[in-house]
């Protein structure tokens, strides 16, 4: 027999069983928040994505053979059995239940005793056939709608998880736990694994649409600050300029050719070593001017920042000392053997630990004295899954916890160590490029890119899908290295024709951005040039044409942005965010909405001169460059020569896609 508790004003629902203690209580707009434990108790002091719990009065009932716990449209039903599902109860669908991982022995809520107080954690749902399953972060399986994937929970270069899914079946469903494991999407089960963790710990929320979805969950998590304006521009980066002269000169160059430029980028090896973060003074003798001088130019300056710690930089000692540091559990003290700006062939790579507050405060403080000071306020966070090689967090021990029970949480926390540190300063709407993320990285201006992909067009392909999938996993802000990161050589055609179909879905992205390692390699890690005139005229000619209509566009792009920051609405999202009702709009997943008025469908394979287009049903759609007016709900071919990328406009609305 299960006793029913209810708890906090009857605004809470608690039960046990035999051995589980689970508890139930709304969070947010038509949101509830399951916590469960074979401990003994559940814990309120962990690491959580949930902030803002709301002040929302939920109606709780306790009846003969079970209970119920309901906060605005959606409701909770308890069996018998203490076995969960969950209803929207305006239409009365269910969005999702609890399956037994065994019907006769294994229950939904399975727990696997570890050390201490930690379980491996097994959540069972059952499987819908007409379900579509999108968000989760990114991932270079190529899919967007990832139902029948199993997908890592744990956090890698290019590959960034975020547990947050959105269901076509109208929920949204946050596993809000840190640690590392999977999600199996499939077609028999959904199942969530925790490889360590204390707890189970998710939400779920309705909506009326997938929109009230997505504001649901930022409500939750946290928005997105405002989007500084100087972001919405063209962001200049290579691997690498190797000193202050050599980047001025670049900026001058775009000034000379009038291009548009709002950033250019340090990368990384301008320190002295891994660690000291610093600037190292043969190569960046005046930092300060140097910024002056672009900042006259109009061009602001942002500098690579990695979380590395070489045993021989001038902060390590007092790091390690502090316990600023990750431990390892086993073998060696250090977590990555690499290279460094100094003559060493290699040597060993130690992490600050982001999950310390002290830490956190640390880095900052170094950052400040060796680059805000000089004026630099945009910071690029690298590597900040963060990026061991092998990765094994089951070794890893941090101020938080356990590896395998916190590690996710790294790239959150270091995004938020500068974000504070930035506010502290009185600076307003800090954003930071960030190679990994977490579930409410955005409320700390994280700034997402796709990582190191290759230079191909399938990884371009790729692309739309991540950038897709993030924006639906609560990342507003999202970019990838336009003609990928790795393996292109701008002497071939074949680069040639990708760069200029990346800089063409680049334009269209929320952030358009210019980065990559090209060919021939070099021994100083600098590569060859990687500026908008570096691959042949006839690309150059088409390139600038694009960067001078993302110019054009940038009032529209901060528009689009402001509204994401306020409602969690992605300005590049899938086309069934705003027609749910249209049933195609699920099964297209190489076009996009960017913003409420324009319609992008990119060219992502090689030597295409048409493609097909479809147009969203209940609407009326105008080509952005023949003026010629679709009714919705169909197929269109589209011819696609090199220089043009398809782009419609929805009903009335007027963009300057066209020079005047």
């Amino acid at each position: 027999m299960i006793e029913f508790i209810k708890v906090k004003g009857n605004n809470s629902l608690c039960y046990a069983v035999e051995n589980e203690i689970i508890l139930l209580k709304p969070w947010g707009r038509n949101g509830i928040r399951v916590q469960s434990t074979q401990s003994g108790e559940i814990k309120q002091g962990l690491i959580s994505a949930l902030i803002n719990q709301g002040e929302n009065q939920a109606n709780v009932e306790v009846f003969s053979g079970g209970a119920s716990i309901q906060n605005g449209e959606i409701k909770a039903d308890i069996s018998s059995k203490g076995e969960l599902s969950f209803i929207n109860v305006k239409s009365g669908k269910e969005l999702l239940r609890e399956k037994p991982i065994h019907s006769l022995s294994i229950p939904a809520r399975a727990y696997k005793d570890l050390k201490g107080d930690l379980f491996h954690i097994d959540c069972c749902f059952e499987s819908y056939d007409d379900e579509h399953i999108y968000g989760l972060g990114q991932h270079q399986h190529g899919r967007l709608d990832q139902k029948g994937c199993v997908i890592e929970l744990i956090q890698r270069n290019t590959e960034v998880s975020i547990p947050f899914l959105f269901s076509s079946r109208g929920y949204g469903f946050l596993w809000n736990n840190p640690a590392v494991g999977r999600v199996e999407l499939g077609y028999n089960a959904t199942r969530w694994v925790a490889e360590a963790a204390p707890q189970i710990d998710y939400w779920i929320t309705t909506g009326e649409n997938p929109a009230e979805i997505l504001s649901n969950y930022a409500d939750v998590t946290g928005h997105a600050p405002e989007f500084p304006a100087w972001a919405s521009g063209f962001w200049q980066s290579k691997l690498r300029y190797a000193s202050q002269d050599e980047l001025e000169s670049v900026a001058r160059e775009y000034r000379q050719r009038d291009l548009p430029l709002s950033v250019i980028v340090i990368d990384f090896f301008h320190w002295t070593r891994q660690g000291d973060w610093q600037f190292d003074s043969q190569a960046w003798p005046d930092p300060a001017g140097m910024v002056k001088r672009l900042e006259e130019l109009g061009i602001k300056v942002m500098v690579s920042i990695w979380p590395t710690v070489s045993r021989l930089s001038k902060n390590f000692q007092e790091m390690w000392n502090k316990n600023y540091i990750i431990r390892n559990k086993l073998g060696s003290v250090a977590q990555m053997y690499f290279v460094d700006i100094q003559d060493e062939d290699g040597i060993y790579l130690h992490y600050y630990d982001s999950t310390h507050p002290g830490a956190r405060k640390f880095l900052w403080e170094k950052v400040k004295d060796g680059y805000y000071q000089y004026g630099i306020k945009l910071f690029w966070l690298d590597a900040c899954e963060p990026e061991m090689l092998p990765f094994l967090p089951e070794n890893l021990r941090f101020h938080a916890g356990d590896g395998e029970a916190v590690a996710n949480n790294y790239p959150l926390d270091h995004a938020r160590g500068f974000y504070e540190g930035m506010l502290a300063e009185g600076e307003k709407a800090p954003l930071f490029l960030c190679r990994s993320a977490w579930a409410g990285s955005q409320r700390y201006g994280a700034a997402v890119w796709s990582g190191d992909v290759m230079s191909t067009f399938s990884a371009l392909k790729a692309q739309v899908k991540e950038g897709l999938n993030m924006g639906l996993s609560g990342i507003p802000w999202w970019t990838s290295d336009i003609g990928g990161f790795r393996g292109g050589d701008p002497t071939t055609p074949y680069f040639q024709q990708l760069i200029v179909r990346w800089f063409q879905f680049g334009v269209f992205c929320p952030i358009f951005r210019l980065h990559g390692h090209r060919l021939p390699n070099t021994d100083d890690f600098n590569g060859a040039a990687n500026e908008v005139w570096s691959f042949g005229e006839p690309a150059y000619q088409i390139i600038k044409k694009y960067m001078l209509l993302r110019e054009r566009l940038r009032p529209y792009v901060m528009k689009q942005m402001s509204m994401a920051s306020e409602t969690g609405i992605p300005l590049m999202r899938p086309l069934f965010v705003d027609f749910p009702s249209d049933p195609v709009c699920y099964q297209v997943e190489d076009e996009y909405l960017f913003g409420a008025d324009l319609l992008v469908a990119p060219i992502l394979d090689a030597d295409i001169q048409t493609r097909n287009v479809y147009l969203p049903a209940n609407s009326t759609w105008r080509d952005a460059w023949t003026d010629q007016v679709y009714t919705g709900g169909q197929w269109i071919p589209i011819e696609t020569p090199l220089d043009k990328i398809p782009l419609f406009l929805r009903e009335d609305s007027i963009l300057p896609i066209r020079e005047a």
